[in-house]
Order: structure tokens, then C-alpha cells, then sequence
């Protein structure tokens, strides 16, 4: 059999098991092929001259980049990237771009391949399963890696951890870097404060002119508001964008009492807010049929000027059971977790608050399979990077684990890192609840019954839709 033939019946092999895996998203049998075999392209600047780079995309419209270095030492990192993004369509630019920002995998010897998703918006295992797509693909193409590993950040580490659950024996480990591990129907209740706590103090989103709706929306469906006008009507409320000393009196104390209440970051502000409207956007009305999963009923809020008149005066809503079940279905995990698991977080990260590592232990407490996690966190400030020689240290520790199956300590993975690295093996996060106020909730999937989640996986709209 000649190299040609090889690779046209491993294409049609990749073919065939794509079809029967890259996943409905209420969890019936993944459904998928690759349109075509990947196609050679050049490599991000980082990586000229030291792999070789190929795209393609996908039966679901999913674009993908792969990577295999010169030096490949045989395994793969599968990437699973952070957002969402919120566009209609898979971004062919968004793979390759996740490629040069993720060169250090390649730079260390592992093949690497991502994914953009076939599609922009929320959806958890709508995006497991496109990066459950892009593995198969390499391995139809480049044959099965010694070991592969699936790496998350941010979204992207909800995304890699629903993978880790959802496609058992085709992961080696994970590498979850500063991932939204809280699932969708908690996750995201600090944005729900945020939402409200803006609104009462500034009035203008929407402003008492405008067509009005409940603020668990988001933003009305058929609005035509952009970032740029959110940013503005953020910087007449509180100036936020200007030095303190060219803010009036009343936009000082606006934001003082947002920051104060909220425990968001001020350099953060703005992009949590966008998230709160735009993205709750994409959840309610495109995902959930106009149902709320959100609810801040019976919260507290404390931390302003005037206590009192905030808790009387915010608006209050509670979540539609139905809502908070689908949304936990598609994106809360389970604790399920089968093969070592290796977390990396900053402890001042401005967005995915490093309380979300709590939620991921306490997750896999329940499950009675936190043997299968080791947890590290570094003294740094940032969400979308981290430091390069830590990543290259995560994911060399990760595969030592795994080849020798001694766990290893955070102090252990601390000790082996050099360059700059930032770790502190003595630091431990405090409750979720510590940071965000617990609130009440409809049925999350978790706690169905095995007969309730075999139910529902195979009723069709279930969860958040394609």
C-alpha cells in the first residue's frame, strides 16, 4: 500500500468515526465527518520554520488548525478555546489565531489542534464536541498519538472539562488554565448581580425612554445596541474610563458602589458588563426559547453607600426551572473524572474568579474522584495569559503524572517549573459561596437521577440548541 492510498482510507476511516462522534448537544450519538482532509498552510510567526501547519473544517462547519512539530515527540494537546465568541458562523481565523497564542505546547514537543466551533454563542457541548472532532480528524490523518491531552482556558476549560466527562478513553489528561469551572447555572450569578446593580444606579441600560424588559435578558432581542454604545452609556454613568479626577462626584460614587457591591475589578468592568448583556443575550433568546435561568431572589447585597435602598430598590426576578435544568445540562459537570486533571489559575484573575477552582473540588469531592485532581495557583493578575514557562510546566507535569501515574503536589509542580514563574503551593481558595451569594435553582442536571439524564439526553431540543 503506497503513502497515497494510506492516506485516503485513513481520511474515509476519519470519516466514518466522525459521523457516529462529534456529538448532538443533549447528548445523543456526536454526528460529523471532515468536508475534507486538512489542508497545509503557513504557520503563525511563532512557529515558522519549526512545525508544519495545516487547516480545514469540519461536516458541522467547525474551521480547525493543526500543528505538528518538527521534533514532534508523538503526543497531542487538543485545544478548546475560550469565549464564546458570538458570531453566527465558525471563524476561520479564530483556530489559527488560538495556534500562535498556544505555540509553547508545539514549541515543547506536542502535536496541537483546535478548533473554532461551528459556530459562535453559548454551548458548552456543542463546542465538546467540536473539539472532540478536530482529535478524531488527527488521528485520521496522522494515525493515534502515544498519549493526548485536551487543554481549556477560560470557557474553554468548561468546554475541556464537559469533554473530559463526555468522551471517556480517547483523553489521557487535562490541562484546565483559568477555567470557568462554576458551570453555566452558577457561574455566571456574579454578572447577574452586576446586571441589576448597574442598572439601578444608572438608569440607562435600558434608559426610561426606551422599550423596557427584565434584566435576566440581557438585552431585548431585537435591539441593535453595540459595544461601543454599552461603553458609552458604562462611561456616562461612571466615568470609568476617565482619571479619577475628571469623573463628576456623582459617576465616582456610582462606580464605587457597583465595584463595592459587585467584588468586580474595575479594569474588568466593562468586559464582565459586555458579557451580562451581549452573551446573556445569546443564552436567553437564542439558546433557551426566552426562558430565564438566572435568579438573584432572596440575595443580599451589601457593600454600597445606601444598603437599604439598593436591596428595596433593585430589580428581583426568579429563574424558570426548565431554564436552569437545560442551561446545567449543557454546561455543568458532573465530577466524573476518570484520568488526572491539572489545574493552573492566577489568584487575582479579574474574571474567572479564582473561586470557580472551589466549585471544580468540591464537584469532584461529591463524585469521591478528587484523587484525580491537583490543583496550582500562581500570583498573577491576568485571565487571558499566563506565563509562558508555566504553561510549558503544567503540561510537562501533566504528562509525568500520567506516564508514571504518581500524583503530583503543588508544591512538587511549583518546584520543577523554571523561567518566570509566579506558583503558590501554599495557597488555598476560599468557598464559591464566599464570593458569590448562593441562590436558589431549578433542577440541575447533576442532581437528576440515572433515569432522568437517560430521559432527557435523548429528548431532542434538550439543552442548549445547535
Amino acid at each position: 500500500m503506497n503513502g497515497t492510498t494510506a492516506r485516503a482510507l485513513r481520511r474515509g476511516l476519519a470519516a466514518c468515526l466522525a459521523t457516529l462522534t462529534v456529538g448532538a448537544l443533549a447528548g445523543a450519538a456526536p454526528v460529523g465527518a471532515a468536508t475534507e482532509g486538512p489542508a497545509p498552510t503557513v504557520c503563525p510567526a511563532p512557529l515558522a520554520g519549526k512545525a508544519t501547519c495545516y487547516t480545514g473544517q469540519d461536516a458541522h462547519g467547525a474551521h480547525y488548525a493543526i500543528a505538528v512539530p518538527a521534533d514532534w515527540n508523538g503526543s497531542l494537546v487538543v485545544h478548546a478555546h475560550g469565549g464564546p465568541d458570538l458570531g453566527a458562523v465558525s471563524d476561520p481565523a479564530r483556530s489559527l489565531d488560538d495556534l500562535g497564542r498556544w505555540s509553547v505546547m508545539v514549541d515543547e514537543g506536542y502535536a496541537w489542534a483546535g478548533s473554532s466551533y461551528r459556530r459562535g454563542g453559548y454551548g458548552t457541548r456543542m463546542a465538546a464536541a467540536d473539539t472532540e472532532s478536530v482529535r478524531r480528524l488527527f488521528v485520521g490523518e496522522f494515525g493515534e498519538p502515544k498519549r493526548t491531552f485536551v487543554h481549556g482556558q477560560s470557557w474553554g476549560g468548561n468546554v475541556a472539562a464537559k469533554v473530559v466527562e463526555t468522551y471517556r478513553g480517547h483523553y489521557d489528561g487535562a490541562l484546565l488554565t483559568n477555567g470557568v469551572l462554576g458551570g453555566g447555572s452558577r457561574g455566571y450569578d456574579y454578572r447577574v448581580d452586576l446586571r441589576v446593580v448597574y442598572q439601578y444606579y444608572c438608569q440607562n441600560h435600558p434608559r426610561p425612554s426606551e422599550v423596557q424588559y427584565p434584566l435576566w435578558q440581557g438585552l431585548r432581542a431585537g435591539s441593535t445596541m453595540t459595544s461601543a454604545g454599552l461603553r458609552s452609556r458604562l462611561q456616562e454613568c461612571t466615568g470609568y474610563a476617565s482619571a479619577p479626577q475628571d469623573r463628576t462626584a456623582v459617576q465616582q460614587r456610582n462606580l464605587d458602589d457597583i465595584l463595592g457591591v459587585t467584588g468586580i475589578p474595575e479594569r474588568t468592568l466593562e468586559s464582565h458588563l459586555r458579557f451580562a448583556t451581549f452573551t446573556f443575550r445569546d443564552i436567553v433568546h437564542d439558546r433557551l426559547g426566552d426562558r430565564n435561568p438566572f435568579s438573584n431572589a432572596g440575595v443580599r447585597y451589601s457593600g454600597s453607600h445606601d444598603d437599604e435602598a439598593l436591596n428595596a430598590g433593585v430589580e428581583r426576578f426568579a429563574a424558570d426551572p426548565t431554564a436552569v435544568r437545560d442551561l446545567s445540562y449543557d454546561s455543568d459537570l458532573t465530577g466524573e473524572v476518570r484520568i488526572p486533571v491539572l489545574t493552573l489559575h492566577a489568584i487575582d484573575d479579574p474574571t474567572a474568579f479564582i473561586e470557580h477552582e472551589s466549585a471544580y473540588r468540591a464537584t469532584l469531592e461529591g463524585a469521591g474522584l478528587e484523587r484525580n485532581l491537583v490543583q496550582t495557583f500562581t500570583r498573577e493578575s491576568e485571565h487571558s495569559e499566563l506565563s509562558g514557562a508555566e504553561y510549558a510546566n503544567s503540561i510537562a507535569a501533566l504528562d509525568r503524572w500520567v506516564r508514571t501515574d504518581v500524583r503530583p503536589t503543588a508544591q512538587s509542580v511549583a518546584a520543577t517549573c523554571t523561567g518566570d514563574c509566579f506558583y503558590d503551593p501554599d495557597f488555598r481558595p476560599g468557598s464559591y459561596a464566599s464570593r458569590v451569594e448562593p441562590r436558589p435553582g431549578g433542577l440541575r442536571w447533576p442532581a437528576m437521577t440515572a433515569e432522568q439524564e437517560r430521559v432527557w439526553s435523548r429528548v431532542p431540543g434538550v439543552g442548549i440548541a445547535p
